[in-house]
Protein backbone atom coordinates (compact mmCIF):
# COMPACT_ATOMS: atom_id res chain seq x y z
CA UNK A 1 0.00 0.00 0.00
CA UNK A 2 1.04 3.82 -0.76
CA UNK A 3 0.05 5.70 1.72
CA UNK A 4 -0.08 9.61 2.02
CA UNK A 5 -0.54 10.00 5.52
CA UNK A 6 1.53 12.33 7.25
CA UNK A 7 1.43 14.12 4.00
CA UNK A 8 2.45 17.95 4.28
CA UNK A 9 -0.73 18.84 1.64
CA UNK A 10 -4.12 17.80 3.94
CA UNK A 11 -4.72 17.18 7.06
CA UNK A 12 -3.95 13.57 8.26
CA UNK A 13 -7.08 11.98 10.31
CA UNK A 14 -6.96 9.20 12.49
CA UNK A 15 -9.93 7.80 13.27
CA UNK A 16 -8.99 5.96 16.69
CA UNK A 17 -10.53 2.12 17.48
CA UNK A 18 -8.53 2.40 20.54
CA UNK A 19 -10.39 -0.58 22.63
CA UNK A 20 -13.58 0.22 20.99
CA UNK A 21 -13.56 -3.73 19.63
CA UNK A 22 -13.72 -5.15 23.25
CA UNK A 23 -11.37 -7.67 22.69
CA UNK A 24 -12.69 -8.77 19.72
CA UNK A 25 -10.64 -9.36 16.61
CA UNK A 26 -13.62 -9.33 14.32
CA UNK A 27 -14.99 -6.32 15.71
CA UNK A 28 -11.47 -4.52 15.16
CA UNK A 29 -11.76 -5.56 11.79
CA UNK A 30 -15.06 -4.46 11.17
CA UNK A 31 -13.71 -0.88 12.12
CA UNK A 32 -11.20 -1.05 9.82
CA UNK A 33 -13.61 -1.27 7.32
CA UNK A 34 -15.61 1.71 8.28
CA UNK A 35 -12.71 3.71 8.96
CA UNK A 36 -11.40 3.27 5.14
CA UNK A 37 -14.71 3.78 3.71
CA UNK A 38 -15.15 7.06 5.76
CA UNK A 39 -12.03 8.63 4.41
CA UNK A 40 -9.84 8.38 7.43
CA UNK A 41 -6.25 8.21 6.47
CA UNK A 42 -4.87 5.92 9.35
CA UNK A 43 -7.06 3.59 11.78
CA UNK A 44 -5.27 2.95 15.41
CA UNK A 45 -5.51 0.61 18.25
CA UNK A 46 -3.11 0.03 21.26
CA UNK A 47 -1.20 -2.74 21.89
CA UNK A 48 -0.26 -4.12 25.46
CA UNK A 49 0.03 -6.89 27.82
CA UNK A 50 -2.16 -6.35 31.19
CA UNK A 51 0.18 -7.43 33.10
CA UNK A 52 3.27 -5.44 32.21
CA UNK A 53 0.86 -2.22 31.65
CA UNK A 54 -0.64 -1.92 35.19
CA UNK A 55 -0.08 -3.18 39.18
CA UNK A 56 -3.14 -5.38 40.36
CA UNK A 57 -3.61 -2.52 42.90
CA UNK A 58 -3.99 0.23 40.18
CA UNK A 59 -7.86 1.80 40.26
CA UNK A 60 -9.32 3.04 37.10
CA UNK A 61 -10.07 6.50 36.32
CA UNK A 62 -13.70 8.26 37.14
CA UNK A 63 -15.21 7.53 33.76
CA UNK A 64 -13.94 4.37 33.53
CA UNK A 65 -15.60 3.55 36.57
CA UNK A 66 -18.64 5.39 35.18
CA UNK A 67 -18.65 2.92 31.74
CA UNK A 68 -17.40 -0.44 33.35
CA UNK A 69 -18.51 -2.21 36.43
CA UNK A 70 -17.24 -0.18 39.12
CA UNK A 71 -16.06 -2.86 41.24
CA UNK A 72 -13.29 -4.10 38.94
CA UNK A 73 -9.50 -2.73 39.02
CA UNK A 74 -8.11 -1.51 36.24
CA UNK A 75 -5.76 -4.66 35.55
CA UNK A 76 -9.16 -6.19 35.30
CA UNK A 77 -10.55 -4.22 33.09
CA UNK A 78 -7.99 -3.89 30.77
CA UNK A 79 -7.41 -7.98 30.14
CA UNK A 80 -10.75 -7.80 28.49
CA UNK A 81 -9.54 -5.18 25.72
CA UNK A 82 -6.53 -6.77 25.06
CA UNK A 83 -5.65 -7.69 21.23
CA UNK A 84 -3.57 -10.63 21.32
CA UNK A 85 -0.20 -10.48 20.04
CA UNK A 86 -0.66 -12.05 16.78
CA UNK A 87 -4.15 -9.76 15.92
CA UNK A 88 -1.66 -6.64 15.65
CA UNK A 89 -0.17 -8.31 12.53
CA UNK A 90 -3.68 -9.60 11.53
CA UNK A 91 -4.79 -6.17 11.67
CA UNK A 92 -1.66 -4.54 9.77
CA UNK A 93 -2.18 -6.57 6.99
CA UNK A 94 -5.91 -5.95 6.77
CA UNK A 95 -5.69 -2.19 7.15
CA UNK A 96 -2.92 -2.07 4.29
CA UNK A 97 -5.53 -4.33 1.79
CA UNK A 98 -8.55 -1.92 2.72
CA UNK A 99 -5.60 0.98 1.84
CA UNK A 100 -5.73 2.58 5.08
CA UNK A 101 -2.97 3.09 7.50
CA UNK A 102 -2.50 1.31 10.55
CA UNK A 103 -1.11 2.62 13.50
CA UNK A 104 -1.07 1.25 17.21
CA UNK A 105 -0.04 2.78 20.38
CA UNK A 106 2.33 0.55 22.36
CA UNK A 107 1.72 0.73 26.09
CA UNK A 108 5.06 -1.16 27.19
CA UNK A 109 8.09 -2.08 26.17
CA UNK A 110 7.59 -5.59 24.29
CA UNK A 111 4.93 -4.25 22.49
CA UNK A 112 7.01 -1.46 21.17
CA UNK A 113 9.67 -4.05 19.95
CA UNK A 114 6.31 -6.44 18.75
CA UNK A 115 5.22 -3.28 16.43
CA UNK A 116 8.81 -2.32 15.09
CA UNK A 117 9.10 -5.86 13.88
CA UNK A 118 5.90 -5.37 11.85
CA UNK A 119 7.76 -2.64 10.43
CA UNK A 120 5.50 -0.07 11.28
CA UNK A 121 6.76 3.61 9.92
CA UNK A 122 4.81 5.72 12.67
CA UNK A 123 4.70 5.43 16.18
CA UNK A 124 1.95 6.79 17.87
CA UNK A 125 2.69 7.78 21.90
CA UNK A 126 -0.12 7.94 24.13
CA UNK A 127 -0.40 10.79 26.95
CA UNK A 128 0.67 8.61 29.58
CA UNK A 129 4.33 7.79 28.56
CA UNK A 130 5.69 11.62 28.27
CA UNK A 131 7.34 10.76 31.63
CA UNK A 132 8.83 7.22 30.88
CA UNK A 133 12.29 7.91 30.50
CA UNK A 134 13.33 4.60 29.31
CA UNK A 135 10.15 4.53 27.19
CA UNK A 136 10.78 7.35 24.87
CA UNK A 137 14.45 6.25 24.77
CA UNK A 138 13.75 3.00 23.23
CA UNK A 139 10.82 4.86 20.71
CA UNK A 140 13.63 7.65 20.19
CA UNK A 141 16.28 4.81 18.85
CA UNK A 142 14.33 3.77 16.32
CA UNK A 143 14.43 6.28 14.66
CA UNK A 144 10.53 6.39 13.23
CA UNK A 145 7.75 9.00 12.50
CA UNK A 146 6.58 9.89 15.86
CA UNK A 147 2.93 11.28 16.75
CA UNK A 148 2.87 12.08 20.70
CA UNK A 149 -0.06 13.12 22.32
CA UNK A 150 0.51 15.91 25.33
CA UNK A 151 -2.45 15.17 27.35
CA UNK A 152 -1.89 15.92 31.26
CA UNK A 153 1.55 17.37 30.36
CA UNK A 154 2.78 20.77 30.76
CA UNK A 155 5.32 22.77 28.63
CA UNK A 156 8.35 21.62 30.50
CA UNK A 157 7.40 17.96 30.52
CA UNK A 158 6.63 18.26 26.70
CA UNK A 159 10.10 19.87 26.22
CA UNK A 160 11.68 16.64 28.25
CA UNK A 161 9.95 14.52 25.79
CA UNK A 162 10.99 15.90 22.61
CA UNK A 163 14.62 16.48 24.12
CA UNK A 164 15.09 12.62 25.00
CA UNK A 165 13.72 11.61 21.64
CA UNK A 166 15.78 13.40 19.64
CA UNK A 167 19.11 13.15 21.84
CA UNK A 168 18.62 9.18 21.19
CA UNK A 169 17.69 9.19 17.10
CA UNK A 170 14.63 10.83 16.23
CA UNK A 171 14.45 13.56 13.59
CA UNK A 172 12.46 16.63 15.00
CA UNK A 173 11.00 17.08 11.32
CA UNK A 174 9.26 13.48 11.40
CA UNK A 175 7.82 14.41 15.24
CA UNK A 176 4.49 15.84 15.63
CA UNK A 177 2.59 16.75 19.01
CA UNK A 178 -0.62 16.26 19.35
CA UNK A 179 -2.30 19.02 21.75
CA UNK A 180 -4.84 16.39 23.89
CA UNK A 181 -6.97 16.39 27.29
CA UNK A 182 -7.63 13.06 28.83
CA UNK A 183 -10.79 13.02 30.61
CA UNK A 184 -13.44 11.02 28.52
CA UNK A 185 -15.63 13.46 27.42
CA UNK A 186 -13.62 16.20 27.82
CA UNK A 187 -15.46 19.22 29.29
CA UNK A 188 -15.55 21.87 26.42
CA UNK A 189 -14.35 24.55 29.43
CA UNK A 190 -11.00 22.23 29.56
CA UNK A 191 -10.51 22.01 25.19
CA UNK A 192 -8.24 25.04 25.32
CA UNK A 193 -7.76 24.76 21.71
CA UNK A 194 -5.86 28.14 21.81
CA UNK A 195 -3.11 25.62 23.22
CA UNK A 196 -2.31 24.53 19.53
CA UNK A 197 -0.46 27.87 18.82
CA UNK A 198 1.37 27.99 22.46
CA UNK A 199 2.61 24.53 21.49
CA UNK A 200 3.18 25.89 17.83
CA UNK A 201 5.52 29.20 19.26
CA UNK A 202 6.99 26.57 21.78
CA UNK A 203 8.17 23.90 19.55
CA UNK A 204 8.62 25.36 15.90
CA UNK A 205 10.47 22.33 15.01
CA UNK A 206 7.94 20.09 15.03
CA UNK A 207 4.50 19.84 14.06
CA UNK A 208 1.31 20.31 15.42
CA UNK A 209 -1.98 18.01 15.76
CA UNK A 210 -5.07 17.51 18.05
CA UNK A 211 -6.85 14.49 19.97
CA UNK A 212 -10.15 15.29 20.52
CA UNK A 213 -11.71 13.60 23.02
CA UNK A 214 -14.99 16.15 23.16
CA UNK A 215 -18.13 14.91 22.15
CA UNK A 216 -19.56 15.76 19.11
CA UNK A 217 -17.34 17.08 15.63
CA UNK A 218 -16.98 20.84 16.19
CA UNK A 219 -14.22 21.26 18.19
CA UNK A 220 -11.98 18.83 15.72
CA UNK A 221 -13.06 21.15 13.09
CA UNK A 222 -12.00 24.82 14.77
CA UNK A 223 -8.54 22.93 15.26
CA UNK A 224 -8.19 22.76 11.70
CA UNK A 225 -9.11 26.31 11.69
CA UNK A 226 -6.28 26.64 14.00
CA UNK A 227 -3.60 25.16 11.98
CA UNK A 228 -3.55 21.73 13.30
CA UNK A 229 -1.81 19.33 10.97
CA UNK A 230 -3.03 15.90 12.48
CA UNK A 231 -6.80 15.15 14.03
CA UNK A 232 -7.06 11.88 16.11
CA UNK A 233 -11.04 11.20 17.23
CA UNK A 234 -12.34 8.22 18.68
CA UNK A 235 -14.79 6.00 16.87
CA UNK A 236 -16.98 3.20 17.71
CA UNK A 237 -19.50 0.77 16.31
CA UNK A 238 -22.54 1.81 18.99
CA UNK A 239 -22.15 3.77 21.56
CA UNK A 240 -24.78 1.48 23.36
CA UNK A 241 -21.95 -1.01 23.86
CA UNK A 242 -20.03 -1.46 26.84
CA UNK A 243 -16.88 -0.03 27.46
CA UNK A 244 -14.85 2.94 29.04
CA UNK A 245 -14.76 4.57 25.07
CA UNK A 246 -17.92 3.91 23.69
CA UNK A 247 -19.36 6.88 25.19
CA UNK A 248 -17.07 9.70 24.04
CA UNK A 249 -16.95 8.46 20.83
CA UNK A 250 -18.29 8.93 17.55
CA UNK A 251 -20.44 6.62 15.71
CA UNK A 252 -19.76 5.42 12.10
CA UNK A 253 -21.99 8.04 10.14
CA UNK A 254 -20.67 10.85 12.50
CA UNK A 255 -17.15 10.06 11.67
CA UNK A 256 -18.16 10.24 7.82
CA UNK A 257 -19.82 13.64 8.50
CA UNK A 258 -16.17 14.60 10.78
CA UNK A 259 -14.07 13.77 7.67
CA UNK A 260 -16.02 15.52 5.38
CA UNK A 261 -16.01 18.85 7.33
CA UNK A 262 -12.54 18.77 7.89
CA UNK A 263 -12.02 18.16 3.94
CA UNK A 264 -14.13 21.27 3.41
CA UNK A 265 -12.86 22.95 6.25
CA UNK A 266 -9.29 22.51 4.53
CA UNK A 267 -10.60 24.12 1.28
CA UNK A 268 -11.81 26.67 3.51
CA UNK A 269 -8.80 27.70 4.66
CA UNK A 270 -7.36 28.95 1.68
CA UNK A 271 -3.72 31.06 1.18
CA UNK A 272 -4.58 33.80 3.35
CA UNK A 273 -4.35 36.31 0.57
CA UNK A 274 -7.10 38.82 0.92
CA UNK A 275 -8.21 39.97 -2.13
CA UNK A 276 -11.57 38.88 -4.57
CA UNK A 277 -11.95 35.00 -5.21
CA UNK A 278 -12.48 33.70 -8.27
CA UNK A 279 -15.93 33.13 -7.68
CA UNK A 280 -16.74 36.43 -6.47
CA UNK A 281 -14.86 38.69 -9.38
CA UNK A 282 -18.20 38.70 -11.52
CA UNK A 283 -20.22 40.45 -8.28
CA UNK A 284 -18.15 43.11 -8.16
CA UNK A 285 -19.92 45.36 -10.64
CA UNK A 286 -23.20 43.95 -9.55
CA UNK A 287 -22.47 45.03 -5.86
CA UNK A 288 -20.63 47.79 -5.89
CA UNK A 289 -21.24 51.37 -7.27
CA UNK A 290 -20.66 53.92 -9.46
CA UNK A 291 -21.73 58.08 -9.96
CA UNK A 292 -24.16 58.37 -11.50
CA UNK A 293 -26.53 61.68 -13.06
CA UNK A 294 -28.90 62.03 -10.26
CA UNK A 295 -30.55 64.84 -12.39
CA UNK A 296 -30.63 65.54 -16.14
CA UNK A 297 -27.17 67.26 -16.65
CA UNK A 298 -26.05 69.44 -19.58
CA UNK A 299 -22.95 69.68 -21.30
CA UNK A 300 -20.64 72.30 -19.93
CA UNK A 301 -22.79 71.95 -16.58
CA UNK A 302 -20.18 71.56 -13.36
CA UNK A 303 -20.58 68.14 -11.59
CA UNK A 304 -22.01 68.72 -7.91
CA UNK A 305 -22.88 67.60 -4.76
CA UNK A 306 -26.93 67.83 -6.25
CA UNK A 307 -26.56 66.88 -9.48
CA UNK A 308 -24.80 63.42 -9.19
CA UNK A 309 -25.54 60.28 -6.88
CA UNK A 310 -23.99 56.52 -6.04
CA UNK A 311 -25.90 53.83 -7.38
CA UNK A 312 -25.03 50.27 -8.68
CA UNK A 313 -24.18 49.04 -11.02
CA UNK A 314 -20.07 49.02 -10.51
CA UNK A 315 -18.74 49.32 -13.50
CA UNK A 316 -18.18 52.76 -13.66
CA UNK A 317 -16.38 55.47 -12.10
CA UNK A 318 -15.56 54.82 -8.89
CA UNK A 319 -17.17 56.67 -6.00
CA UNK A 320 -13.81 56.66 -4.26
CA UNK A 321 -13.50 59.24 -6.94
CA UNK A 322 -15.97 61.65 -5.93
CA UNK A 323 -14.28 64.61 -4.55
CA UNK A 324 -12.18 64.21 -8.05
CA UNK A 325 -15.34 64.34 -9.83
CA UNK A 326 -17.05 66.94 -8.28
CA UNK A 327 -16.75 70.50 -10.05
CA UNK A 328 -15.62 69.14 -13.22
CA UNK A 329 -17.57 70.23 -16.51
CA UNK A 330 -19.79 67.97 -18.18
CA UNK A 331 -18.39 66.35 -21.64
CA UNK A 332 -22.03 65.92 -23.04
CA UNK A 333 -25.53 65.21 -21.75
CA UNK A 334 -26.42 62.89 -18.84
CA UNK A 335 -29.59 61.28 -18.72
CA UNK A 336 -30.92 60.14 -15.10
CA UNK A 337 -29.10 57.70 -13.54
CA UNK A 338 -26.89 57.27 -16.47
CA UNK A 339 -23.15 56.54 -15.67
CA UNK A 340 -21.13 59.60 -15.37
CA UNK A 341 -17.81 60.20 -17.11
CA UNK A 342 -14.91 62.72 -17.21
CA UNK A 343 -12.28 63.61 -19.06
CA UNK A 344 -9.00 62.24 -17.63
Amino acid sequence: MKSDFLSPDKVSIIAEAGVNHNGDVKRARQMIDIAAQAGADAVKFQAWKAERLVTRFATKAVYQKRTTKPDESQLDMLRQFELPESAQGELLSYSRQQGIEFLSSPFDMESIDLLDSFGLRFFKLPSGEITNLPYLRKIGRLNKSVIMSTGMADLGEIEDALDILIKFGTDPGNIILLHCNTEYPTPMTDVNLLAIKTLRKAFPQVRIGYSDHTLGTEISVGAVALGAVVIEKHFTLSRSLEGPDHKASLEPEELRSLIGAIRNTELAMGNGIKKPSPSEEKNIPIARKSIVAATPIRKGERFNETNLIVKRPGDGISPMRWDEVIGKRASRDFRVDELIEIND
